[in-house]
């Protein structure tokens, strides 16, 4: 299954070590970054759930859940929990869904058969409160999530979805945001901006973040 920006996230219903999750039902009215894992007992990951865990109060901020998942049982996920949490110096305070029967993995194709017939490839999905697919990304096993650009674009959506704005190249919260060109009516740029924006070409008009 291919899943697309703007689809909704499918829902299921299965174990984590946290007990059993139905997705959305425990994803609620929040943010949901979901993210998954090859297998148990990998270097790259264990670092990565450890990374997640310190992020909670970035997370929490947002409105954000962040849940993982490997294809490995619940029991071997909480036996690895405890390096986790030794190596990486921080308690697991999300749960991390079992998929030994690979039953999200297909749901999220999450399974690339030409880097590995039977392994989870290692994908990352916000989901916004509608249950909205809103990014998508892939990583190869080698490299490292980065956690802080997937912060920035859940700041990036959140933002945009509530003014009429995007957010340019290397965007970080607080900096300059761009007027979408839909945008077009003199009276409705000045009450939606009122600390007045820049001219650089009719279709790139540059803007203070109008929320700070």
């Amino acid at each position: 299954m291919t899943i697309q920006l703007g689809s909704i996230a499918p829902d299921f219903e299965q174990d984590s070590t946290d007990g059993k999750i139905r997705f959305h039902e425990w994803a609620g009215k929040s943010w949901v970054v979901l993210f998954s894992h090859p297998k148990d007992f990998t270097p790259v990951c264990t670092t990565e759930l450890g990374t997640v865990a310190k992020l909670k109060g970035e997370f929490d901020k947002r409105n954000v859940k962040a849940i993982a998942l490997s294809v490995d049982d619940v029991e071997s996920h909480k036996k690895w929990t405890g390096d986790i949490e030794e190596t990486q110096k921080t308690k697991l305070n999300y749960p991390i869904l079992g998929d030994g029967d690979r039953k999200v993995s297909n749901l999220y194709g999450m399974i690339h058969p030409q880097a590995n017939d039977t392994l989870t490839v290692r994908s990352v999905f916000i989901i916004d409160p509608n249950k909205k697919v809103r990014l998508t990304l892939t990583y190869p096993a080698s490299t490292g999530r980065n956690f802080d650009e997937i912060l920035r674009v859940i700041d990036s959506l959140q933002l945009t979805d509530s003014h009429s704005v995007a957010t340019p190249a290397n965007w970080k919260d607080g900096e300059d945001v761009i007027i979408v060109p839909s945008l077009q009516d003199p009276e409705l740029l000045k009450t939606k901006f009122p600390k007045g924006f820049t001219v650089v070409k009719p279709y790139l008009r540059v803007t203070p973040q109008p929320n700070k």
